[in-house]
């Protein structure tokens, strides 16, 4: 892998793990059009994806520093989930939406596996459900609620284990999900950007594992530390500038653009 190779994998990385354009399926499309095998070379998957988590504590590091601290003031006096205080549910409807992703990681990982091998059309197919999600979640007008529920923080992570499929934005599927369920727009981008870092960083070690049993020699097969480097930079600033840019963008409600571009670009990708 090139410098110039691991530049554009960076920041493709960074730009469509936030944007809801999924990351996955233009990961693919990049690799198809540039002829670069990104998946060939383990190390530097496992480096750009914790690029881009690194990018999320930066950008919401003091709201990430305050729910921390509040889980661990004592619990009140009411019964049930009552006796939490807001930073302790906010982690609890965390925990419950990594439930789904990690059924999908333990039982299904080889069959999503072979999914990622079965060529461009399933993220063609995968694009268009993409923009179908965020054009229901724009034109749906649902009360919203004030906080999101542990039932709804299901279904939002029932979403994201979806969208392991190639083509299928995981940003843009949980936020439409939650928006449509009824959430508030100035809770639905924080609460998808943090509920995958989980997830992220489980599967980044999983890696590590398997390159350790592997050999890092073979790991790091056909690459430079200096290239490494540039894709993880490349990585973590326009995740930085792509998380920023999403939450105003959700905040704003204009979700319909994306809907449109993915439309154009999975019919394209169905045509070619």
């Amino acid at each position: 892998m090139s410098n110039l190779e691991a530049l554009l994998l960076g920041l493709l990385q960074g730009l469509t793990e936030y944007l809801p354009v999924s990351s996955s399926g233009h990961l693919a499309l990049g690799s198809q059009l540039l002829g670069i095998e990104a998946e060939e070379n383990l190390m530097f998957t496992v480096l750009v994806h914790v690029a881009t988590v690194l990018s999320t504590l930066v950008v919401l590091g003091d709201e990430i520093a305050s729910i921390f601290k509040g889980t661990f003031r004592p619990l009140g006096t009411g019964k049930g989930l009552a006796r939490l205080n807001p930073d302790q549910q906010y982690v609890l409807n965390i925990l419950v939406s990594m439930v789904p992703i990690g059924i999908v990681g333990v039982f299904f990982k080889k069959e999503v596996e072979g999914i990622f091998g079965s060529g461009l059309t399933v993220v063609g197919c995968c694009l268009l459900l993409t923009a179908a999600l965020l054009a229901f979640s724009y034109y749906a007008k649902p009360r919203q609620r004030e906080h999101i529920s542990p039932g709804h923080a299901f279904i939002i992570g029932v979403a994201q284990a979806l969208a392991v499929l190639p083509g299928l934005s995981r940003s843009g599927s949980t936020i439409a999900t939650g928006l449509m369920l009824g959430n508030k727009k100035s809770s639905m981008a924080q609460f998808s950007f943090l509920m995958v870092i989980p997830p992220i960083l489980g599967e980044a070690l999983l890696d590590l594992i398997k390159a350790a049993h592997q050999g890092f020699d073979a790991a790091f097969a056909g690459i430079s530390s200096t290239t490494m480097l540039i894709g993880f930079n490349a990585a973590l600033f326009s995740g930085i500038l792509a998380c920023k840019w999403m939450i105003g963008i959700v905040k704003k409600g204009k979700l319909i653009y994306f809907a449109y571009y993915c439309a154009v670009v999975g019919i394209i990708t169905l045509l070619l």
